[in-house]
């Protein structure tokens, strides 16, 4: 069976990583805060020193870091640090799990197809529990001979792996339309629990009747949770959200495509963001509204 290297145990690394050992496969992972990687080899796999040597040992490298930035220095480098690139086996296979612009991931493809590195365009969704199962969504994209070799691991991380195209970018463009429902959906259901506070109405009882009427939403379901346990403790922090709008943004203002929800909802996030919410759970954009006495859960 291949070796495959992980790099990033966060929320979503951590599961993927444990859904790969759950299926026998050679894993081997790195993160920067290598108390992380040690905790994990002790239940099994191996914990990397470095980078290289990740690379230099893998068949498949799975990618779980944060943005494009990160995506673009473990590749590549910067102008003080050299990248993996040159430690990649010939024929090897990267995928990419970050949301980034879709145009940066088919340079991503170009650029590793020239030192003969297949690429798979292969941005997540579902969260860590979903992640931490195996039953994650991947929507990917990426030429025949990359699906191949990367089949096996793929479906060892996901419940639904979609292939979307035979080329990077198409998988990177369905995540950013995914983001942006996801973002306009917390901001929104933000905005109704704020009103029903303001209001005076009982915040469980509206999330009871809000959570089996037309006007419920998974987002609403999942983060106005969050809201009534009053526990902001990041998931998915409020700054996730800043970045990701701003990549569906920037998307649409390449082809002059007007975004008007997707807008406010930005907004909403970048005001949370500057209020000092930043690290918090995304669901702490409630706490832009004035006035509003908010859950204090069971503390």
């Amino acid at each position: 069976m291949d070796k495959v290297g992980l790099i990033g145990l966060g929320a979503m690394g951590l599961g993927m990583a444990g859904s790969l050992r759950k299926a026998n496969f050679d894993l081997y992972v790195y993160d920067l805060r290598s108390d992380l990687t040690k905790k994990f080899a002790q239940a099994g796999g191996t914990a990397c020193q470095s980078l290289d040597e990740l690379a230099s040992i893998s068949d498949v490298v799975v990618s779980v870091v944060v943005n494009a930035a990160q995506t673009e220095e473990i590749l590549f480098g910067t102008k003080t640090s050299s990248g993996i690139v040159d430690s990649l086996k010939p024929g090897s296979v990267f995928i990419m799990c970050s949301t980034v612009d879709p145009n940066l991931s088919i340079s991503f493809e170009s650029r590793l197809a020239e030192k003969n590195i297949l690429y798979v365009d292969a941005p997540i969704s579902g969260g860590a529990l979903k992640a931490a199962s195996g039953e994650m969504t991947m929507m990917t994209s990426a030429n025949l001979a990359a699906y191949q070799k990367a089949n096996d691991v793929l479906e060892a991380m996901s419940g639904t792996v979609y292939r979307l195209g035979d080329r990077a970018g198409m998988g990177s463009k369905v995540k950013v339309i995914n983001q942006l429902l996801a973002g306009v959906h917390i901001a929104a259901a933000a905005e109704a629990m704020a009103l029903g506070l303001r209001e005076g109405v009982d915040a469980n009882a509206l999330y009871e009747v809000i959570t089996h009427s037309a006007g419920n939403s998974w987002m609403f379901e999942n983060r106005m949770a969050h809201v009534l346990a009053a526990n902001y403790e990041p998931l998915s922090a409020v700054d996730i959200f800043v970045k990701d709008l701003g990549i569906v943004l920037d998307m649409a203002r390449a082809s002059k495509f007007p975004l008007p929800l997707s807008s406010t909802a930005h907004q909403m996030f970048m005001q949370a963001s500057t209020a000092g919410f930043a690290k918090e759970d995304d669901s702490a954009v409630i706490k832009i509204f004035p006035g509003i006495d908010l859950p204090k859960g069971s503390q």
